[in-house]
């Protein structure tokens, strides 16, 4: 006897967007539509923020490796890269929010063989 899904009538988590609201705090969505226009929009956003940050690093290490670079370009360095982490702890927290919760300790082991099949073979401290 197959098992019903008991996530299929519980009504949606919000998803923490990556933009906040006029006054600075967080902005949620809640919608049955993960396919939906705000959620495409939000992912897209998510993906060019990613995106951002992983040039910013690279542009930053430059500076950064430069002893001889300007005090105010290793300041704009610093602030650029304190915005872009802060993007991506978002991003981290947004998804980290969606990940699904096995039910009981059945599909919790079966998630978690399926998150390290490899557990057992790699190097160890």
């Amino acid at each position: 006897m197959e098992r019903a899904n008991s996530h299929a009538h519980t009504p949606a988590s919000p998803r923490l967007l990556p933009w906040p609201n006029p006054e600075g705090k967080p902005c949620y969505l809640v919608t049955d539509n993960n396919g939906g226009y705000l959620s495409r929009l939000a992912d897209d956003l998510e993906a060019a923020q990613l995106a951002t940050g992983t040039d910013v690093l690279g542009r930053a290490r430059q500076v950064l490796d430069d002893p001889m670079s300007p005090y105010t370009e290793v300041r704009y360095a610093g602030i650029r890269l304190a915005e872009c982490l802060n993007d991506a702890l978002r991003v981290a927290e947004s998804r980290g929010m969606r990940l699904v919760v096995p039910d009981d300790e059945e599909d919790r082991e079966s998630a978690h063989e399926r998150a390290a099949p490899n557990a057992g073979s790699g190097l160890r401290a």
